[in-house]
């Protein structure tokens, strides 16, 4: 029998634990989890939301499209909608969300802590006050890994404003090593950071993998894609820090040293310049998908057997995730947040220097090229993610409740 991996840690005897979680907006990515808590009869959730972006049909600044999202976003747990008074509303700069609102319920003494995610927007800071007055026990999860601090001035007053609002965290919720790594360098000692690993909805995409399994050669065909070479893949936005024309070049030294397909998923502003850059170098088998919702996604990794990351910045990369989840091998740089988690060299990829170009070709010719290790370092990648879901992000969060009760301010 298939163990039950969210019974393994409870918060013990006593009423349910009451839990505020306040985030900028709805998100794809964090729905399923307030979902799998908010069904536990040991927790009882509620999520305060800053704005509704993401619930309608919006242009996307970084991919330049206009969509709205296919998977439902605030269904299966209780939430409420604060009063964004922001004069330019928006979850991309500090001033867009200012919601003084979320006061009400910390004053009102209902809960038993507040998660509060990171400290970019004005009303982090005001619940992080608030909070504070009120001796409310603050949960802060947050994506920094600290592979590119700032340094100077600007270094040490970020050091300043944050060991101050450090000090008044009762626990960390760490996303993977990289943000523990950081959170210790502020002197936050072990016993107050708990692994919730970032995550995607790993079922979501086992299942579509394994519906889709041996539908590769027609999805190829579909998309007029050679079925029968090797599909290196990229997924994300078409921007400077995501560094696509890294991979472009890379591909370019191949030289057809083994011959591959080259597929980017994805749209934004470099589009138009990567595609001229394709046409100039007479690039073959290099095709462009355009936008795709999350409904769409598995099927792109259906039909890949490689997927390369080699973004200059990137605070985790939920695309590994879900790659890994298909089954695919992975090539990222050393400045994605996962690769301490979830790439493992020789095993299931390769990490490479951020920008290194001869490196990052030699790294795909050796997947591409041999695809015995090809597939086995596919199985290795699901083997991994297995590990890291949404159950073990639960068993972290009721491992800081714990702490909270038993420890926090006695």
């Amino acid at each position: 029998m298939e163990e039950n991996k969210s019974e393994k840690f409870g918060v013990g005897e006593g009423p349910p634990f009451r839990l505020a979680v306040l985030a900028s907006h709805p998100i794809q990515y964090q729905a399923p989890l307030f979902r799998s808590l908010s069904v536990r009869p040991d927790i009882e959730l509620h999520v305060f939301f800053c704005c509704r972006f993401g619930l309608d049909r919006y242009m996307d600044p970084g991919f330049e499209v206009s969509f709205s999202w296919d998977i439902p976003l605030i269904d299966g747990y209780p939430r409420t909608f604060l009063n964004n008074l922001s004069l330019v509303p928006n979850p991309s700069h500090f001033w867009g969300l200012v919601n003084p609102g979320i006061v009400t319920p910390i004053l009102r003494g209902g809960f038993d802590a507040i998660w509060i995610h990171g400290w970019s927007f004005a009303t982090n800071l005001i619940a992080w006050a608030a909070a504070s007055i009120t001796r409310l026990p603050i949960l802060l999860r947050c994506e920094t890994n600290g592979l590119s601090e700032p340094i100077g001035l600007k270094g040490a007053l970020k050091r300043l404003i944050l060991s101050t609002f450090f000090s008044k965290v009762a626990g960390f919720l760490a996303i993977g090593t990289s943000n523990t790594t950081f959170y210790k360098s502020y002197g936050i000692p072990d016993k107050r950071i708990f692994l919730t690993p970032y995550t995607v909805d790993n079922l979501f995409f086992f299942n579509r993998a394994q519906a889709l399994h041996d539908k590769k050669r027609l999805l190829r065909e579909k998309q007029g894609i050679p079925p029968d070479l090797p599909v290196i893949l990229f997924c994300g936005k078409f921007h400077h820090n995501k560094r696509p024309f890294d991979l472009l070049k890379a591909y370019t030294l191949m030289n057809g040293r083994p011959t591959a397909s080259l597929v980017f998923v994805g749209d934004g502003p470099l589009r138009s310049e990567m595609e001229h850059f394709v046409a100039d170098k007479h690039l073959r088998n290099v095709c462009f998908l355009g936008f795709k919702n999350q409904q769409e996604m598995p099927t792109c990794y259906a039909l890949a057997d490689l997927l390369v990351l080699p973004s200059s910045s990137e605070p985790w990369g939920l695309v590994l995730n879900e790659a890994m989840c298909n089954g695919l091998p992975i090539i990222a740089s050393d400045r994605v947040g996962a690769v301490a988690d979830l790439v493992r060299n020789g095993v299931n990829g390769y990490t490479y220097p951020v920008g290194d170009i001869e490196v990052l070709t030699e790294r795909m010719q050796q997947i591409v090229g041999n695809e015995d290790a090809r597939l086995e370092m596919g199985n290795r990648s699901r083997a991994i993610i297995n590990r890291w879901g949404i159950e073990e992000s639960v068993q972290g969060v009721l491992q800081s409740f714990e702490w909270i009760r038993s420890c926090w301010r006695q």
